[in-house]
């Protein structure tokens, strides 16, 4: 067995980069080579310095790979986010460091190139939070029994003047980076999509060799203004007596008004031989059961953590939000790490806008940075925290205050996964 001092852990080199990948697919079970057709696809990933690897004699046992991103948080201002992803430890090599080496160089990185958090989707529950990461965001999916809905069979269409029409890949590469911008200033824990993505998103790149092409719809306002876009694919699938059994699953479904979520999830209903609707990943209060006549015919899949968040600069986090009401606020911020620990004044103004200094105060509240991310974005009480013993009240009533200052009123929600 290698010992740790002998795995050479670092940035890989543009000749290392198939390796990589074959590390990176062993890690996630996936078949190991590439063809070279794919491979030179997704060089278009590799970014020098932030694709890591543990070589042990000369091998790629372990994968890290980070990217610039945007997030955005409550209030709609975005600040800079290092994108986690491609985390692997291959199965010979575990319990030897590896992941904390690749992290530890990374978040120093991302601390030292002024990003204000780490941002990952994480695979495990238990892996993230020893390195100060917290789940800030969660997702659910939910499925539509159609028949149970309750909708009008012989409806054609919205309601409300709009219109609904079926589009190419290419009017989504046109049409959908504009749209998303529009969500993400808008829906805090939503992050910034490249043109990579589209292009993927689409088919125009393709990283894996079965690609199914979706279909695309978009809604229409009455004004002719493109308020909402979605991307699923349906199966084929009759049982014994020649009834349709067919599913349609939403890859993503983006709008930025109501009426245009309302329009595409009717739309997805009512499409002939479809009598189930996976909605893919939503925000845990979506108003979708909502729209239909009978809530109970959407029933939630799965609810589970989405978006984990590690704060790399308190002062900057805290600063970037706004708040729901006015109150001060002094924190005992623990990093183990030793990369945003401290303690911090928060001081809330009535028009939401929030100042975060250090102090050398007495402390309100005590909790280690994990926790002070999943506070942050809004979705968790401070008092529920406390209950678990997560949150500390130095000061009596601490954790409620703290409720009435950084919660929300709609849950923060992250549509990607990456």
């Amino acid at each position: 067995m290698t010992s740790r001092a002998g795995i050479d852990v670092r940035p890989i080199t543009e000749s290392e980069f198939a390796d990589w990948q074959r590390a990176l697919n062993t890690g996630f079970l996936r078949e190991p080579t590439l063809s070279e057709e794919i491979l030179d696809t997704r060089r278009a990933q590799f970014t020098p310095g932030r694709s890591v690897g543990a070589f042990d004699g000369g091998r790629c046992v372990a994968t890290f790979r980070s990217f610039a991103q945007e997030l955005t948080v409550v209030g709609g201002a975005t600040v800079p986010a290092d994108a986690v992803t491609n985390v692997t430890v291959t199965a010979t090599h575990r319990r030897r460091g590896l992941l904390t080496r690749m992290m530890a160089q990374d978040l120093a990185a991302a601390k030292e190139r002024g990003d204000v958090v780490a941002t990952l989707i994480a695979a495990e529950y238990p892996i993230y939070g020893r390195y100060g990461f917290g789940p800030a965001t969660t997702a659910a999916e939910w499925t539509i029994d159609v028949p149970r809905a309750g909708l009008d069979p012989r409806r054609s269409g919205p309601e409300d003047g709009g219109r609904v029409d079926l589009v190419d890949a290419e009017d989504v590469r046109k049409l959908g980076p504009e749209l998303h911008e529009r969500l993400r200033r808008t829906q805090p824990g939503a992050v910034s999509r490249d043109e990579l993505w589209w292009k993927v998103t689409t088919g125009a790149v393709r990283f894996h060799p079965a690609f199914q092409e979706p279909y695309y719809a978009v809604y229409r306002s009455a004004g002719g203004e493109v308020e909402g876009m979605v991307a699923y694919t349906a199966d084929d699938n009759w049982g014994d007596t020649k009834q349709p059994l067919n599913t349609a699953r939403v890859k993503w479904l983006t709008g930025v008004t109501p009426a245009a979520e309302r329009a595409l999830w009717l739309y997805l209903c009512s499409i002939d031989w479809v009598v189930k609707v996976r909605s893919g990943w939503r925000a845990p209060d979506d108003l979708l059961p909502h729209f239909l006549p009978d809530p109970r015919a959407a029933a939630v899949t799965t609810q589970a953590d989405w978006l984990w968040v590690r704060i790399l600069d308190v002062v900057r986090a805290l600063r970037a939000r706004t708040y729901e009401a006015a109150g001060s606020l002094v924190l005992e911020v623990a990093d183990r790490a030793g990369l945003a620990g401290g303690r911090y004044r928060l001081e809330a103004s009535a028009d939401g806008a929030g100042v975060c200094v250090p102090t050398t105060g007495s402390a309100d509240l005590t909790l280690d940075v994990a926790e002070l991310a999943v506070l942050w974005l809004g979705d968790e009480s401070a008092v529920r925290l406390a209950a678990l013993g997560r949150v500390r009240e130095e000061r009596a009533g601490a954790a409620r205050q703290a409720d009435a200052l950084l919660r929300t009123s709609r849950r923060p929600w992250c549509p990607d996964v990456f």
